[in-house]
């Protein structure tokens, strides 16, 4: 059965079974003596205008998946296809007409900008690369650009270090919208923010993508960020994706036991209300390098059984457009407790 719970139009963006691993090397000759599995078979989808949340614990592989669907760093295996076009295998020449298309906000709003290139000039380079317009119509867009992110034209003048924070990830939007992309990848972009000004950026992305009918890969591991702005969410551990559901669902009907542990430590805004059972995951998250056989979650999961521990669930639908990946929902039975 698809795992492509989009809308019923084609999809923008199609990722089927997405692997990228990374070589360990040792010796002196530097032979090859693992590899580090990143992303073990990821699939999913983004409708046009929608946000996919993409969620999971620090080195789950979230960023690695967003820069192999934006062929940052060439997948291993697997099928990336945008508005129905494979484009897995091209070539870095055949993806540069498409880079205007796909484009990427960073986490850092500080390394991520050039600080020996002005505001206006980083936001022009991609015009320049993509050698769209005049000098002068480059300046109308840059100007235009900096507008809609909530800054003054004149303020591109301006090296990076002469701004807050919060505009500096402004900059990066800008510098991501020029070009009219389709689809942005938001890296943890809002994490090294103060919390008002998170707001600020959320609420302006969402008004970007009303406006100009974006579709966004929204990476993060703040569930409250990923609630408020995500139209779906995907549940990511150990480099395979777990569950993915509609945001209202997620955070109201679980099914996966490792989505009920991440949304249990997420703070309740009112403790004199309904307290939410915590549910502490035992052990710390293996290696990816030599990755548990079977369900990778069994070693921290307190409902494992033994056909957890020797065969990998498949994400299937367990309700309309509820996917799952556990034993539990395929005919398994949860030992007693």
């Amino acid at each position: 059965m698809s795992t492509h719970p989009a809308a019923a139009e084609a999809p923008l963006l199609e990722v089927e079974g997405l692997r990228k691993y990374f070589p360990v090397r040792s010796g002196i000759v530097t032979r090859t003596v693992g590899q580090v599995h990143a992303v073990d078979g990821v699939s999913f989808s983004i409708g046009s205008g929608e946000t996919l949340g993409l969620v999971g614990e620090s080195g789950c592989g979230k960023s690695t998946a967003g820069k192999a669907v934006l062929k940052l760093t060439e997948p291993t295996a697997g099928t990336i296809r945008l508005r129905g076009r494979d484009i897995t295998r091209l070539s870095k020449a055949q993806m540069r007409p498409l880079r205007r298309e796909m484009q990427l906000i960073f986490q850092d709003p500080f390394s991520s900008l050039n600080p020996r290139m002005t505001a206006g000039a980083i936001v022009r380079e991609p015009l320049w690369i993509h050698g769209i317009g005049t000098a002068a119509q480059r300046g109308e867009r840059v100007a235009e650009a900096f507008s809609r992110v909530g800054l003054r034209p004149e303020q591109a003048s301006l090296f990076p270090h002469q701004f807050s924070g919060g505009q500096r990830q402004r900059i990066g939007i800008a510098r991501a919208l020029v070009l009219g992309p389709s689809l942005i990848v938001c890296d943890e972009c809002v994490s090294a923010l103060d919390v008002s000004i998170q707001a600020q950026v959320i609420n302006l992305l969402m008004d970007l993508q009303e406006e100009f009918d974006l579709a966004f890969l929204f990476i993060a591991h703040d569930l409250s960020v990923v609630e408020h702005i995500s139209h779906r969410v995907a549940v990511m551990y150990l480099g395979r994706i777990v569950e993915v559901t509609d945001r209202r669902r997620l955070f109201t009907s679980p099914l996966h036991p490792y989505t009920e542990a991440l949304l249990s430590s997420v703070p309740v805004p009112d403790p004199g209300g309904a307290r939410r059972k915590r549910l502490i995951l035992e052990g710390d998250v293996p290696s990816p390098i030599s990755p548990p056989s079977g369900c990778h979650f069994h070693p921290r999961c307190p409902r494992a059984m033994e056909r957890c521990r020797v065969e990998a669930p498949e994400l299937h639908e367990e309700r309309p457009g509820h996917f799952v990946s556990c034993h539990l929902h395929t005919g398994g039975v949860a030992p007693a407790s």
